[in-house]
């Protein structure tokens, strides 16, 4: 089912609540330009009003890139100006992403690079092919990495922030799953099958229960963890007006 079809992002629905929102005609490599990052920003802000979605994937056209980056070109004409709204587009993408109210898995078949990387982590889940190169590299082009780089720490810790950051050097697959920067690293001809195996997977469960952990999740990142646990009484006691806990708990019995 077609939910949107604009020229940079094109976006489906399968029966089962499982989206793929795939950015589209922005070269090879899946450049972020400003009219990409504008085109995102609108299918993110549209798809999340869709209850019917219960889990959304991430991708790029073809297998050479999830994203390779922000659109030099157009950056290197910037001026101080005008570059804080071409970062702020790019940082409503990710938070388009890192707020959306149902998991995100990303697909990354390959290079993911600067402001993909960033737009990866803010994602859920990363799916990558072990043909994948991740790396920063803003340092090397003369700006440094802002916006959702801030959440690297969190996920691969202060020290190996600083090497990607301060090198600007590319990961391969490997030292990214070793690192916990990637989720799952499969051949190239089994990502898309992983993806669709996992996307599957949590489109099966309750999906009140999903949106409420990822709503959880959110806020998890911003509160203490007294806090964090004091609220968790009444999101449970929340679920049970769902209905949800009552119809999957009975089928767990049948087994």
């Amino acid at each position: 089912m077609l939910l949107i079809d604009l020229h940079h992002a094109h976006a489906a629905l399968q029966d089962n609540g499982v989206a793929t929102l795939t950015i589209r005609h922005a070269g090879s490599l899946n450049i972020l330009s400003s009219p990409v990052l504008e085109a995102l920003a609108q299918a993110f802000d549209t798809l999340a009003q869709d209850t019917r979605i219960r889990v959304l994937v991430l991708r790029g056209s073809g297998d050479k890139a999830f994203v390779a980056g922000a659109d030099i070109k157009e950056m290197r004409a910037l001026t101080p100006d005008n570059a804080a709204a071409f970062i702020t587009r790019l940082r409503r993408v990710c938070e388009g992403a890192r707020q959306f109210p149902t998991p995100v898995i990303a697909r990354l078949p390959g290079w993911t690079l600067g402001g993909g990387l960033e737009l990866a982590c803010a994602c859920d889940i990363r799916i990558a092919s072990n043909r994948v190169q991740c790396g920063m590299p803003e340092v090397q082009v003369g700006i440094p990495s802002v916006i959702h780089a801030a959440m690297l720490p969190r996920l691969i810790g202060a020290a190996r922030t600083q090497w990607l950051l301060l090198t600007g050097d590319n990961i391969d697959a490997a030292q990214a799953l070793q690192w916990g920067l990637l989720d799952q690293v499969v051949p190239p001809q089994r990502l898309d099958d992983e993806v669709e195996r996992l996307a599957n997977q949590l489109a099966g469960y309750g999906p009140q229960a999903l949106r409420q952990q990822k709503r959880m999740l959110r806020a998890w990142e911003r509160q203490s963890v007294d806090q964090a646990i004091e609220d968790s009484v009444q999101e449970f006691a929340n679920a049970f007006k769902t209905g949800e806990p009552q119809a999957y708990m009975a089928r767990f019995g049948q087994h």
